[in-house]
């Protein structure tokens, strides 16, 4: 039985991946044929196959994808000395995602996708569940610390911080000039009524 090579299968899925990338670039999700796909990453539809069944199986994999970066910054954030700043610098990196029109564009296509198709909307609604947690884990913790005060409790702060990146990915949706520095300050701004600093994250 020929074993697999754990690293050349994880090149050649992320070679597949950034392929799909660049055709729902160019056409969207439901304009793009597998057979694109497979001319974009140089491989047989077998090979694609092989990796991922469906279409859907690659949008699934996108938002997986996204969610492993977002627990990596999560997981740097917990181990830094000031957990406020390591906040504010979480927030900071969420808005700046939304000057890269890559990571907008593919971020519409799958939330679309979602609309759609049930299994994309539960890997979204997890991805979504993961970020909410690991924030309010966040909170927690600078509260434990001393390094934050709440004006509210933690789930709803979470909640808070969500709505403020939710609604600034929405205006860079349809904002043709979209300006992130602009919106930086208008949510760091919200973010200070309900996230205090204090201790050593003053």
């Amino acid at each position: 039985m020929r074993t697999v090579d754990p690293e050349r299968h994880q090149a050649r899925r992320q070679q597949i991946l950034e392929a799909a990338v660049a055709c729902f670039m160019r056409k969207g999700f439901h304009a793009t044929r597998t057979a694109e796909i497979c001319a974009e990453a140089g491989m047989s539809p077998g090979n694609l196959f092989h990796y991922f069944p469906t279409k859907e199986a690659i949008i699934a994999a996108i938002v997986e994808e996204d969610q492993r970066e977002t627990a990596e910054r999560f997981a740097a954030a917990a181990g830094a000395h000031n957990l406020y700043g390591a906040l504010i610098a979480i927030v900071e990196e969420s808005l700046a995602l939304l000057a890269d029109p890559v990571y907008t564009r593919i971020g519409l296509e799958v939330l679309a996708e979602a609309v759609r198709n049930p299994d994309v909307f539960a890997s979204v609604a997890r991805s979504e569940a993961g970020r909410k947690a690991q924030l309010v884990r966040l909170l927690d913790t600078a509260v434990e610390r001393q390094q934050a005060r709440l004006t509210m409790p933690p789930a709803q702060v979470a909640d808070w911080i969500l709505l403020l990146l939710d609604g600034a990915f929405g205006r860079a949706m349809v904002e043709e000039r979209f300006d992130a520095q602009a919106y930086r300050s208008l949510v760091l701004g919200a973010l200070a009524a309900v996230v205090v600093p204090v201790g050593e994250g003053a």
